[in-house]
């Protein structure tokens, strides 16, 4: 079995673009799949912003070793002016 933190992330991923880029959508051909896929990973990468964590690392882990409970708590940055 295959498991790690990255493989989340992607999964995660995959699953936004199916939502947002794909689901809805229709194309007549594999290049235009690639390029709506393309468009949606730009767009996504302009309005990225940084988390800023709530809590400390000690926290999450006293948190983690005591059993699974909401341990990562993150709220996106303030904007930047644009």
């Amino acid at each position: 079995m295959t498991s790690g933190s990255w493989l989340n992330m992607v999964e995660i991923l995959s699953a936004i673009i199916t939502r947002q880029a794909i689901r809805r959508s229709t194309h007549r051909s594999v290049r235009e799949l690639v390029d709506a896929i393309g468009r949606f990973i730009d767009g996504w990468n302009d309005r990225c912003e940084p988390f800023v964590w709530t809590k400390s690392a000690d926290e999450i882990l006293t948190h983690a070793r005591s059993g699974p409970r909401n341990l990562l708590h993150a709220t996106p940055a303030p904007s930047a002016t644009r």
